[in-house]
This record gives C-alpha cells, structure tokens and sequence, in this order.
C-alpha cells in the first residue's frame, strides 16, 4: 500500500532563517515556524495553543527565504516529514521532527525597507494608490 508524506502549514517565522552552505556547496536555511489554534474548551473558556515546527528549506529556496524572509514573516510552507536523530555530546540519543520544504510561498507581501517581518511595501493611503484609484473607469 503507498503512503504518503505531504505537510502544508501556515504560519509566522519564529526567528530569521539562517543560512549555510553543505560541503558540496548546497545551501541549506533553517528557520521556525508558530502556528496558532483558538478554540473553546469545554468550560466555555477561549483558549489558544501554539504549535512551533523546525523548517529546513534547501538550494535555491533556501538562498530566497534568506533574502527576503526575517522572523514574523508569513509564509505557507509545502513539504515532508523527516525524523532526525542523532547523540548528543552527553551520549544521550536525541530526535526531532522537522519539516524539509519543497515551496514556500511569500504570504504577506513585501516587507518595508528596514522593518521586520512581512508588510506592505508601501504605506496605506499613499498617492499612488489614490492616483489608480482615479484611473479606474467606473
């Protein structure tokens, strides 16, 4: 029977990607992910948990989530599952559950010269905005 590994999630980055490059030259960024849920429990109370998800994007996406992406950006993410292990220096055996990406999709925009995060790359009501809406013919 096939199986099947496919993750798409949504979420802000919880730190800026870092980006290094392996032995054969590839570049591979790191980065994380939050993903909020709101629900009601049982009492009634509203409630909100907070999934945080290691992201490891490779090659040339890893060099554009580098360049464009900083910690707060909104981002979808399309990947797999991979099960890391490894010993730790004190000898204890360690894993971890990542995400590897395929595509990551830029979700809030353009981000402002010099400010973090995903924004507009221009201000709400600028004059360019107020010029197109003049144009439109209707």
């Amino acid at each position: 029977m096939p199986s099947v590994n496919r993750v798409f999630l949504i979420g802000n980055l919880t730190r800026d990607p870092e980006l290094r490059y392996i032995p054969s030259g590839t570049a591979v960024a790191s980065f994380g992910l939050a993903m909020n849920r709101k629900y009601k429990a049982q009492d009634g109370e509203l409630k909100e948990e907070v999934c945080f998800v290691d992201i490891d994007a490779w090659g040339r996406t890893a060099e554009t989530c580098a360049e464009y992406l900083s910690k707060g950006s909104l981002v979808c993410i399309e990947g797999s599952l991979k099960y890391d292990t490894w010993e730790a220096q004190d000898g204890q055996k360690r894993s971890k559950l990542k995400v590897r990406t395929d595509r990551v999709h830029f979700l809030g925009g353009r981000r402002d010269e010099g400010a973090p995060g995903a924004g507009s790359a221009r201000p709400a009501g600028s004059a360019d905005e107020a010029k197109a809406d003049d144009d439109i013919p209707f």
